[in-house]
């Protein structure tokens, strides 16, 4: 891979990595709710689960779509389904009072890891990476540069988004106001199903 085209896929995952989509929204969610500390492991399910995805969406695991066209309407009814499972979930959180104790809990790394596959932004951005950084000619050398580059540039970029939701949680310290902003993150990943749902 020449130097040019590891600049543009930077520039790529940056851009991708940055952007709103279930994760990010997800993480500023938590950022608020839990905290920085406390986001850290969802924060490395993010970032390492894509690059694992990355890696075995690249080495073959794609063609399964090709040979099975069903497994591709099983993994949007999933998707759809767990992404609507999670906007309740963090449309309903409330934070308890201080020293109360409360079933709410941030995600998992495993958890995180595992919601890369029914992560429609994040299906769109392995097959977007691989299909124009590392197309099918290309080595497992070329499909793990594109992993490791999104893997070096997709944590920073998804931590502003933590430490952006933790800001807010100073503003956030009535039920109602957090109960607006939760009501609020919910929909917004409700409405990230959009282009799932019109492809």
């Amino acid at each position: 891979m020449t130097p040019d085209l590891i600049f543009a896929l930077i520039a790529f995952a940056l851009v991708s990595s940055i952007t709103p989509g279930p994760n990010n929204l997800m993480l500023m969610a938590s950022g608020a709710n839990f905290g920085l500390k406390r986001t850290i492991p969802h924060m490395l399910g993010v970032s390492i689960g894509f690059v694992f995805m990355v890696v075995l969406v690249g080495a073959g695991l794609v063609q399964v779509f090709d040979a099975y066209p069903v497994s591709y309407t099983v993994l949007k009814v999933v998707s759809v389904s767990y992404l609507l499972y999670l906007a309740w979930k963090i449309g309903s959180n409330r934070k308890p009072p201080k020293g109360a104790k409360t079933g709410s809990k941030p995600m998992s790394f495993i958890q995180a890891a595992a919601f890369q596959w029914v992560n429609p932004k994040a299906w769109s951005m392995a097959l977007t990476a691989l299909g124009v950084y590392a197309p099918p000619a290309s080595t497992l050398g070329d499909i793990v540069v594109v992993a490791v580059v999104f893997g070096l540039t997709n944590l920073p970029a998804i931590s502003l988004w933590v430490m952006m939701g933790q800001q807010m949680s100073r503003f956030l310290n009535t039920p109602r106001r957090l109960r607006i902003f939760n009501i609020t993150a919910g929909l917004l990943l409700v409405a990230t199903l959009y282009p799932i749902l019109t492809s």
